[in-house]
């Protein structure tokens, strides 16, 4: 068995769908997985999350914290088990595009050591839209 790749093997991976290879199955259930289990975390001490929210100035608190969470859940599930995908995606793209301005506003804090643990929590939440946003492109290319 030759490892050397004929012309019609590079034609059928070219034309194979790129959701059905088991590395980007791996990376949706690794990406999806983990905001879900994120957003379940915010359950679980949803009064702390939301005196966070309230702090942070979050419109009705007590109402966005367990939606905005739910929307989470919703979105990394679906994005872990490919169902809905396009709606999943969108989820994730906008409960990280509306949070994370507010929430993790860096450039407001003067202790240097809480300013750098939010930065951090910014860039991470970056590169999870970037993500997330991926996803989505990838979703509407399979319509």
């Amino acid at each position: 068995m030759s490892l050397k790749t004929t012309e019609r093997d590079s034609d059928d991976a070219a034309t194979e769908r790129p959701t059905k290879s088991t590395a980007f199955r791996l990376a949706r259930l690794l990406f999806g997985g983990a905001l879900a289990l994120t957003a379940l975390d915010n359950f679980r001490d949803l009064d702390g999350m939301i005196a966070y929210a309230d702090s942070e100035g979050a419109p009705r608190p007590e109402a966005a914290v367990p939606a905005i969470s739910g929307a989470l859940v919703f979105g990394g599930a679906g994005l872990a088990v490919w169902k809905l995908p396009r709606l999943a995606a969108g989820a994730v793209a906008t409960f990280l595009a509306a949070t994370t301005p507010l929430m993790h506003d860096f450039w407001t804090i003067d202790d240097e050591a809480e300013r750098d643990q939010q930065q951090a929590h910014f860039v991470k939440n970056l590169a999870l839209l970037g993500g997330a946003l991926a996803f989505l492109g990838i979703a509407d290319d399979e319509r």
